[in-house]
């Protein structure tokens, strides 16, 4: 996994984290964090294709 995927996965998780503890606490600003998610889980899935494409792209030779 490539490291900028690592740290994407990371800031998914903490943010859907703040958002629901957020809104268990009954503050309705911690729906900032859900498009904050939005775009790491964007990010992520962008660099694992673009990594599984360039180890394809080496098999080929």
């Amino acid at each position: 996994m490539p490291r900028t995927s690592l740290f994407a996965l990371i800031v998914v998780v903490l943010a859907m984290t703040a958002a629901v503890v957020a809104l268990v606490q009954g503050d309705w600003v911690g729906l900032i964090w859900i498009p904050l998610a939005g775009v790491a889980s964007n990010v992520l899935w962008l660099n694992l294709r673009r990594a599984r494409l360039a180890k394809a792209a080496a098999e080929r030779g």
